[in-house]
């Protein structure tokens, strides 16, 4: 059973990509405001938490994810009285508050980052990771950066070369400095005394380098010679997921402690061990809940979510997972798993039905609740520099980050007054609106029954959820006692033969006769059942 501090626990989080929600001030971009107008929305879905993405100080080079001030607000979002506002605002609905932390880095143009570059021997020399060039004057290693290119920036000044995982402009903290560490402890310290419930950790893994900067090996797996980056084929060894990262966690959590009912969530990024990691970052006095990307690429079958959910509670049964299908660096999933699929509708609200009939917590991307796909832009659109540095190969991340859409009547949808918007609302996304949607068969109607179902059953919440024994491509487990949950992971028709009786409680295309189950093409029946 969940106590109030233990909020966390089998949660629901609404995340928001503030650039994207809502425009108050009709500059073409999301804002605070904005936000805090939204808030009665995401109350009527009946999700517990919200996470936003960056809203702080930055050159916004990546969208926020590249903060210059860690402590106040980017004049882009507003203020830190709007802050305080939609915090206020969120908790009179019951909603917890949860900011995006993006402590493994920081922009260029972050004061520290300014000062230490300056010398060799100013008080923040070795704040960042500095390394001297090889004899030849190439970079101390192979590390490559995720946005292309190598991982290290060569500084005149200095004469040195600065680790960057991103961009150039975001240069990487030296974790192995104890007084890094300290400064943005108090930086999360700063919004926790603001009144935020909580931090969302951007690339958790990320935090600590290998000191002796020994070279990243090839990419064992088969699929990195066919990959767009060459980051991608490399095994990052030593560029990140160091064992001194989990002191540090630790550290994290300690801080967290000396409040009522705060909660982390970690995103581990890593393609080889990622499940492992989340059970390790989340096992002991470390975070509260991690998620990996593992249920946001292409697959799609009952074998790929089974393992990855039996995988993480058997190595960590202390841990607990934060599973998602979207986010704002990935497709839309209904849109990656339309091959699955005859009906658009029908794949939303059965991956609706799935995720929220995981155990562990959940995380929603704003849209989701919309059954959106990604809006096809043109090169000249686009903002992300993953998607302009790769084009046409990998397109990036901004077909995921166009603006949320309220009204199918009004001028993009609803988001803003401007002539112009940061991202451009197109027809396929304007005609799935909030407005569109009130009718009872809608995919945001669905929603609203299944977050209410979740949040009335402990089973859903709480309960364990094990597995049955069924051929692909049906996916079924129970969940607690009394839950038993099925899904057709197909564009066709299947039967299966169950060992109880079952009474269906939520369900698209079932027709149950007796022990049988028939489920249509992305049918599913969560249902009552005496054993199965």
């Amino acid at each position: 059973m969940t106590t109030t501090n233990e909020w966390w626990r089998g949660s629901v989080t609404y995340q928001i990509y503030p650039r994207s929600f809502m425009d108050s001030n009709a500059d073409g971009i999301g804002d605070l405001p904005g936000i805090t107008s939204g808030l009665d929305h995401i109350a009527s879905l009946g999700v517990d938490a919200i996470w936003i993405s960056p809203v702080f100080k930055s050159p916004m080079k990546d969208m926020g994810y590249d903060v210059s001030d860690y402590t106040d607000i980017d004049p882009t979002f507003g203020t830190l009285d709007d802050f305080d506002a939609f915090v206020a605002r969120a908790h009179e609905l019951g909603l917890k508050v949860i900011i995006d932390q993006v402590i493994s880095h920081s922009s260029d143009e972050h004061p520290y980052f300014v000062e230490s570059r300056k010398s060799r021997t100013n008080p923040k020399a070795d704040w960042y990771v500095w390394a001297d060039p090889n004899l030849d004057g190439t970079p101390p290693n192979n590390w490559q950066a995720i946005f292309g290119g190598g991982a290290w920036e060569w500084d005149a000044g200095r004469r040195q070369y600065y680790f960057h995982n991103f961009l150039r402009e975001q240069p990487d903290w030296n974790f192995h400095n104890p007084e890094v560490q300290d400064h943005l402890l108090n930086t999360m310290q700063f919004w926790l005394d603001r009144g935020v419930d909580g931090f969302r950790l951007d690339t958790v893994n990320f935090y600590f380098h290998d000191k002796l900067l020994r070279d990243n090996p090839a990419n064992y797996l088969d699929w990195s010679q066919d990959a767009v980056k060459p980051y991608d084929m490399q095994y990052c060894l030593y560029s990140k997921n160091q064992p001194e990262n989990l002191k540090f966690l630790e550290r994290i959590r300690a801080l967290l402690d000396k409040y009522d009912a705060r909660a982390t969530v970690g995103e581990v990024g890593d393609s080889h061990h990622a499940i492992e990691m989340m059970g390790e970052y989340t096992s002991g006095k470390r975070l509260n809940m991690a998620y990996s990307f593992d249920m946001l690429g292409p697959d799609f079958s009952a074998e790929h979510f089974r393992s990855r959910i039996q995988n993480f509670f058997e190595k960590a049964p202390e841990g607990w997972p934060c599973w998602a299908f979207s986010n704002h660096d990935v497709p839309r999933h209904v849109g990656r798993w339309m091959p699955f699929a005859d009906n658009q509708d029908d794949l939303a609200r059965q991956a609706a039905a799935m995720l929220l009939s995981f155990a562990g917590s959940v995380c929603l991307y704003q849209g989701e609740e919309l059954g959106q796909i990604d809006t096809t832009l043109a090169f000249e659109e686009l903002t992300d520099p993953q998607g302009i540095n790769f084009w046409p190969e990998a397109t990036g991340r901004d077909g995921c980050r166009t603006p949320m859409v309220w009204d199918a009547d009004a001028p993009h949808g609803g988001f803003s007054t401007a002539a112009k918007t940061w991202l451009p609302v197109k027809a396929p996304q304007q005609a799935r609106a909030v407005s569109a949607q009130e009718n009872d068969g809608s995919v945001l109607n669905f929603y609203r029954k299944m977050l209410a179902l979740r949040k009335e059953s402990t089973d859903l919440r709480l309960g364990e959820q094990v597995f049955l024994d069924l051929p692909e491509p049906v996916l079924g487990y129970q969940r607690g006692n009394g839950t038993v949950c099925l899904f057709n992971l197909s564009a066709d028709p299947v039967s299966t033969e169950l060992r109880s009786e079952i009474t269906p409680v939520l369900a698209q295309g079932v027709t149950i006769d007796g022990k049988s189950v028939t489920l249509a093409a992305n049918g599913f029946v969560i249902a009552t059942v005496s054993g199965v």
